[in-house]
C-alpha cells in the first residue's frame, strides 16, 4: 500500500529529529530537505540506516531542490534561525520572515493540496505569514504551539506532584511566547483540576517554568534551542491528520470571530482531523484568563503589522 509523503523543510535538529520520529513510527515516506547542500541527504541516511537496525519499514530521502515537495500530504517547516541566549522569538521575526515567504511561494508552487504545520518562530506569526502566502485554506495551515506548552506545563505538574505525565492533562492557549495562557482550572491531575490540588503559588510558579521552559533549554544549550519535545508535538499533530485520531489539541489556528479574535493565528484547542482542523473549542474563559488571552493577540497584531510595513505580507 502506498505511502503518504511528509515533507520536512528544514534538517537542523528539530526537522532531523521529527523526521527520525516519523520514520520510527512508520508515519509515511519521510522527505528531508535542506539550503545546504549534503545536510539532509546525511541526515537521512543516517536515519535509513538506524531504520535498519531497528527493523522498521519506512523509506526517507534527503535533497536540497524544494520542488521534490511535490505530492505531499504534510509538509512540516522548521527552517529558520533558532533562538540564541539572550534573543526572544520575537527578535527572530524579520529574519525568519523572509525565510518563511520563499518558503510558502515554494510550497504554492509544488505542493497546494498539502496540510501544513509551522513549527519556525515566531510561529503564530510565521503561520499567519505561511496561510497567507501559499493561499492554502486556513484549516489546512496549523502552527505547532500549544502542543509543546501544554507538554512543558504537564511535565511540570508531574515532577511537582510526583504523578505520571499520564495521568496528566495540561492546557496552554495564546501565542508561542512569554506572553503564552496556561489554564490551570482546564488543567486536571486524575481528573481533578490542577486549582484543587494545587495552592494559587504554587500554580503560579509551575506557569512560570512552562513560559519560560523554552528559555530555560537555549541558556542550558548555548548554541541552540529545543528539538526533541518539538519534534514529539510535531508527531503528534501528524499522527492525528495522517491516521484520523479526532485528537483535540491546543495549536496556533486560524481565528474568525473565536474568542473575540479575528484574522490572526493564535493557539486555542482545535480538534484534529484528517482535514486538518476541524473544529475550534471555544472555552469559557473568567475575566483574568480572557485579558491574558486578549494582551497575547495584540502581541501577535504588533509583529504581522511589523510583516506588513517590511512588505513581507501580501498586501
Amino acid at each position: 500500500m502506498p505511502q503518504e509523503k511528509i515533507s520536512i523543510i528544514g534538517a537542523g535538529h528539530v526537522g532531523a529529529t521529527t523526521a527520525y520520529l516519523c520514520s520510527l513510527q512508520e508515519l509515511g515516506e519521510v522527505l528531508l530537505v535542506d539550503i545546504i547542500e549534503g545536510l539532509a541527504q546525511g541526515k537521512a541516511l543516517d536515519i535509513e540506516q538506524a531504520l535498519s537496525i531497528l527493523q522498521r519499514d519506512a523509506t526517507i530521502s534527503g535533497s536540497v531542490d524544494l520542488s521534490q515537495i511535490a505530492g505531499s500530504r504534510i509538509v512540516v517547516i522548521t527552517a529558520g534561525l533558532a533562538r540564541k541566549p539572550g534573543m526572544s522569538r520575537d527578535d527572530l521575526l524579520k529574519i525568519n520572515g523572509e525565510i518563511i515567504r520563499g518558503i510558502a511561494e515554494k510550497i504554492l508552487t509544488f505542493a497546494p493540496e498539502a496540510t501544513v504545520i509551522t513549527v519556525t518562530n515566531p510561529v503564530d506569526v510565521m503561520t499567519y505569514l505561511v496561510q497567507r502566502v501559499s493561499k492554502i485554506p486556513p484549516e489546512r495551515v496549523l502552527g505547532m504551539s500549544g502542543v509543546l506548552d501544554s507538554g512543558r506545563f504537564a511535565a511540570a505538574i508531574a515532577k511537582k506532584t510526583g504523578l505520571s505525565p499520564s495521568q496528566i492533562h495540561a492546557l496552554v492557549i495564546g501565542m508561542h511566547g512569554d506572553l503564552m495562557v496556561p489554564l490551570p482550572r482546564y488543567s486536571t491531575v486524575c481528573g481533578q483540576p490542577l486549582t484543587r490540588l494545587l495552592s494559587p503559588e504554587e500554580i503560579e510558579e509551575l506557569a512560570d517554568q512552562t513560559v519560560h521552559g523554552g528559555a530555560k533549554i537555549v541558556k542550558f544549550l548555548q548554541t541552540g534551542s529545543a528539538y526533541f519535545g518539538p519534534a514529539a508535538a510535531i508527531v503528534e499533530m501528524m499522527r492525528c491528520i495522517l491516521q484520523g485520531r479526532k485528537k483535540i489539541l491546543p495549536c496556533s489556528a486560524f481565528l474568525n470571530g473565536e474568542y473575540g479574535q479575528k484574522d490572526i493565528y493564535l493557539g486555542v484547542p482545535v480538534k484534529i482531523g484528517t482535514l486538518g482542523v476541524e473544529k475550534i473549542i471555544e472555552l469559557e474563559l473568567d475575566p483574568a484568563e480572557k485579558a491574558a488571552f486578549d494582551c497575547s493577540a495584540e502581541s501577535v497584531r504588533g509583529m504581522i503589522k511589523m510583516l506588513k510595513d517590511a512588505h513581507l505580507l501580501p498586501q
